[in-house]
């Protein structure tokens, strides 16, 4: 008898799920749901939109978790679109509505899709909720700001923060000093100079910075930039000789495709990738879909109607949660989605950076290592995506580069092959080596003993500075 492969590969045909088995959508007509102001003007902003939208499917202590959350730890407003929402919970009866007898309270609860984008206060840890050296800008990308926005960390590659807001508002962004609206927990920073004056000074440092080839375009989500102006800041930085790389980061390709369908876009998009192409420039889309239940025949139509326009790739680069995608079957099951179904190629799978209240998100180095080792060997080379820690003062590795690991007390040390720009008169800076941490509530006994004794002390001397 033929023993059974760990992971069993089958075809599975994108769904749009039926909108209209949500009380607040059922009068919601397909052309309504195919517009982008549409989709934009009745994103779902608080529990009571929630409530209007699901009404009874979901119980009271759902809507009351929420609105704790929203009080007590969120690091980010609530903002989806009816697009994203739609795909929490997507399993209905025969006739559009929900199942008889379905738990739709358990099920939201336990979404994969949900447990990112709508965290509840009953999903935080109470004890680690936030690691002792978790922070806000947890990569440092403000310290590396050349110009207002524009984080240049690597030799060849820049960062252009070009706004800071998104259609959509993840749990746990990595940029939520600055992204989005303020929280009861967290004010945000907000850019001092105009978007006019800040555009002008990436291009003026681009300008000037002959060893720059590669610019990611970013924010925020580009898709919130009104197209005119991303579209002039993207000549503008196509006519720059050194620039060879440029890529558009965009969730919205997954969470509001409608905006990358509409003619507007898609019109100018051409025009872009056309200039791209006459100057022999790579251009990209980069989206962030983090469970297989999130694409849907909308997403696909949006990344082949991308390519179509000329855009070279359309890349996905997720975040590894636990919860939501730290299985191998999980993460097969999205990139097999991605790649047959959607012409998105998978790329990456960053693990959750130490941003505050994160912990119940992250993983361990150990459980990374294990699932780049679980998923080799089913995709295709060029789209088996690399699982990788974004290390504070370093950059991107691969979750097995790194230097040494002690797994007791969950501590990683990596070293790098480049100075990024606060290190520039460092000549310690490719000796050293830098750490990055597990949780705490997934180390052994014996480390989570160590933390609660360190954190013991830290207070202590925090009191005797203070006294």
């Amino acid at each position: 008898m033929t023993a059974a492969q760990p992971y069993s590969y089958a075809r599975r045909p994108l769904v749009e799920p039926d909108w209209r088995r949500m009380p607040g959508w059922r009068d919601v007509t397909e052309a309504q749901w195919r517009d982008v102001q549409w989709q934009r003007t009745s994103c779902v902003k608080n529990a009571a939109q929630l409530r209007a939208v699901m009404g009874d499917l979901l119980t009271d202590d759902v809507y009351d978790d929420l609105v704790a959350d929203q009080e007590q730890r969120a690091t980010m407003s609530m903002l989806l679109p009816p697009q994203m929402l739609n795909t929490i919970v997507p399993g209905t009866g025969p006739d559009g509505l929900p199942a008889a007898g379905a738990d739709w309270s358990a099920a939201f609860r336990a979404d994969p899709v949900r447990r990112y984008m709508l965290p509840l206060l009953s999903d935080r840890f109470t004890e680690w909720a936030s690691h002792p050296f978790s922070s806000r800008d947890s990569l440092h990308e403000h310290d590396m700001w050349a110009v207002e926005g524009l984080t240049h960390r690597y030799p060849t590659k820049v960062l252009a923060e070009i706004l800071p807001t998104c259609p959509q508002y993840c749990g746990h962004c990595t940029r939520m000093d600055l992204v989005g609206n303020s929280t009861p927990q967290v004010e945000k920073l907000k850019f001092a100079l105009k978007p006019a004056n800040r555009l002008q000074d990436m291009l003026d440092y681009l300008r000037r910075s002959p060893q720059v080839r590669d610019v990611v375009v970013s924010g925020g989500d580009v898709a919130n930039m009104p197209w005119p102006r991303l579209e002039a800041f993207l000549d503008d930085v196509l006519r720059i000789d050194n620039i060879r790389d440029v890529r558009l980061a965009s969730k919205a390709l997954m969470g509001l495709p409608q905006h990358w369908l509409s003619p507007a876009v898609v019109e100018g998009m051409t025009r872009v990738a056309r200039t791209a192409r006459e100057r022999g420039v790579s251009l990209a889309i980069h989206t962030h879909v983090n469970a297989a239940s999130s694409l849907t025949p909308l997403v696909a139509e949006a990344a082949r109607t991308m390519l179509e326009a000329g855009v070279r790739d359309v890349r996905n680069q997720g975040v590894l949660m636990r919860g939501v995608n730290d299985t191998a079957e999980a993460l097969l099951d999205l990139c097999f989605g991605l790649q047959d179904e959607a012409s998105i190629t998978p790329y990456y799978f960053y693990m959750c950076d130490m941003i505050p209240a994160a912990e119940h998100w992250r993983t361990s180095l150990a459980s990374a290592q294990e699932l780049q080792h679980a998923i080799m060997g089913y995709l295709p080379g060029f789209a088996t995506p690399r699982i990788v820690c974004d290390v504070p003062f370093v950059g991107k590795r691969w979750v097995h580069q790194v230097h040494s690991y002690d797994r007791v007390r969950g501590i990683s040390e990596w070293t790098k092959n480049y100075r990024t720009s606060v290190e520039a008169e460092d000549p310690d800076a490719l000796e050293r080596t830098y750490p990055y941490y597990d949780p705490i509530d997934t180390l052994p006994e014996e480390g989570q003993r160590w933390w609660a004794e360190r954190q013991r002390l830290d207070a202590g001397l925090g009191q005797l500075v203070a006294g």
